[in-house]
C-alpha cells in the first residue's frame, strides 16, 4: 500500500511539474523601438540621431571623369603618360546640428576618396569644422574658392583649403566676414622662412536678380596681397558673370597673374541644358611654374577662352563637358577639357 501510494504521488508530481515550470517563466517586456524621426528645423534631409536632440544629414556624390590634355595622366610614378586619364571620386558629407543658447551648433565632416586607377588611390579629409554664432574653426574652404559658374575663369587661389578661424555675419541677403588662415600649403618665394599666416575678408550678397562678392587677402610671409570682385546678373535667357582680380605680388591668395578679368554668359537653353561660354585675360601671367618670382615684372600676358555644357539627365544625375584653350605670350598654347558624370545624393 505504501509503495502504491508512493508511485501515485511520483506520477502526480511529474504531471504537475510542467505546469509549475510554465507558471514560473515571465516573458520580458519588449524594449521600445525608437524609429528615426525627421528633423525639419534645418531644412530637408535631416533626421534625429536616436536618443538625442541632434539632427544629422548625410549627403555626397559619386563622380566619373575623363580628363583630356597634354600629360593628363601624368603622375610621379608615370611621367610622360597619355593625353587622357579617367578618374573616379566618391565623397560623403556628414552635417550635425543642434540648438543651443547661442544658436545652432554645427559640425561638418567631408571625406573624399579619389581613384586614378585600382592601385593609385587616396582618401583625404576634405573638410572638418565646427560652427556656432558666426564663428567657424577647422579645415574648410575660403572665400577664394568661389568663382563663376563655368569652368573658364581662373580667379581663385592655387590652394583654397586651410586650417582657419573665421567670423562671418549674415543676414538673408548680405554677409561679411574675416578669417585668419594657416597658409602652410601656399606660395612661397625662394629664401623665405614661412610663418604660414594670412588674413582674408569676404563681403557679398544679393539684390534682386543681382549677386556680388568682394574678397581680399594678405599673405604675411610674402608681404603681398590680392583683392577680387565678382558679380552676376540675370540678363535675357541666361546669367551674365563678370570678375576682376589684382595681386600686388605672388602670394598664397592669388599668384597666377598680376591682374585678370573674366566674363561668362550661362545660357539656360532648356530646363535641363545649360551652355556657358567664357573668356579671361591675364596681365603679367605667371601661371603654375615651379619657381615663384619676386614680382610680376617682365612677364607676358595671356588669354583664355572656353565652353562648358551642363545637362541634367534625371534628378540628381547630370553630365558636364568642358573644353578650354589657353594662349600665354611666353609659352605654348594648350587645349584641355573633361567629360564628367555625377550622381548626387
Amino acid at each position: 500500500m505504501n509503495i502504491r501510494m508512493m508511485l501515485l504521488g511520483s506520477a502526480a508530481a511529474l504531471i504537475a511539474a510542467p505546469a509549475f515550470a510554465a507558471d514560473a517563466i515571465v516573458a520580458a517586456e519588449p524594449e521600445p523601438v525608437e524609429y528615426v524621426r525627421v528633423c525639419d528645423a534645418y531644412g530637408t534631409g535631416y533626421f534625429y540621431i536616436p536618443g538625442t536632440e541632434t539632427c544629422l544629414k548625410i549627403e555626397g556624390y559619386i563622380r566619373f571623369q575623363v580628363n583630356v590634355g597634354p600629360s593628363a595622366g601624368e603622375t610621379d610614378a608615370r611621367p610622360n603618360d597619355s593625353s587622357w586619364d579617367a578618374v573616379t571620386r566618391g565623397q560623403v558629407q556628414f552635417t550635425a546640428k543642434s540648438d543651443t543658447e547661442y544658436g545652432p551648433l554645427t559640425g561638418v565632416i567631408v571625406l573624399q576618396a579619389n581613384a586614378d586607377n585600382a592601385s593609385d588611390q587616396s582618401t583625404i579629409l576634405d573638410s572638418a569644422y565646427l560652427d556656432i554664432a558666426g564663428f567657424r574653426a577647422g579645415l574648410f574652404y575660403s572665400w577664394w574658392d568661389d568663382g563663376l559658374s563655368g569652368e573658364t575663369d581662373d580667379i581663385g587661389s592655387n590652394v583654397t583649403l586651410h586650417n582657419s578661424l573665421r567670423y562671418q555675419y549674415e543676414t538673408g541677403s548680405f554677409y561679411a566676414g574675416l578669417s585668419v588662415d594657416e597658409l602652410e600649403d601656399g606660395v612661397f618665394k625662394d629664401g623665405e622662412e614661412p610663418n604660414n599666416v594670412g588674413v582674408a575678408f569676404g563681403i557679398g550678397g544679393t539684390a534682386g536678380a543681382f549677386s556680388y562678392q568682394v574678397t581680399g587677402g594678405y599673405d604675411f610671409d610674402n608681404e603681398d596681397g590680392a583683392i577680387r570682385a565678382m558679380g552676376t546678373a540675370e540678363l535675357g535667357p541666361g546669367t551674365l558673370g563678370l570678375a576682376a582680380v589684382y595681386s600686388s605680388g605672388p602670394n598664397s591668395y592669388y599668384s597666377i597673374a598680376e591682374w585678370a578679368v573674366a566674363a561668362e554668359y550661362a545660357i539656360k537653353a532648356t530646363d535641363k541644358l545649360k551652355i556657358t561660354p567664357g573668356v579671361q585675360y591675364y596681365g603679367n601671367y605667371f601661371g603654375s611654374a615651379s619657381a615663384v618670382p619676386d614680382d610680376f615684372d617682365g612677364l607676358g600676358d595671356a588669354w583664355k577662352v572656353g565652353l562648358t555644357v551642363d545637362y541634367q539627365i534625371v534628378d540628381n544625375f547630370y553630365a558636364k563637358a568642358s573644353v578650354q584653350y589657353l594662349d600665354p605670350e611666353d609659352g605654348d598654347d594648350v587645349t584641355t577639357g573633361y567629360f564628367r558624370l555625377q550622381r548626387s545624393f
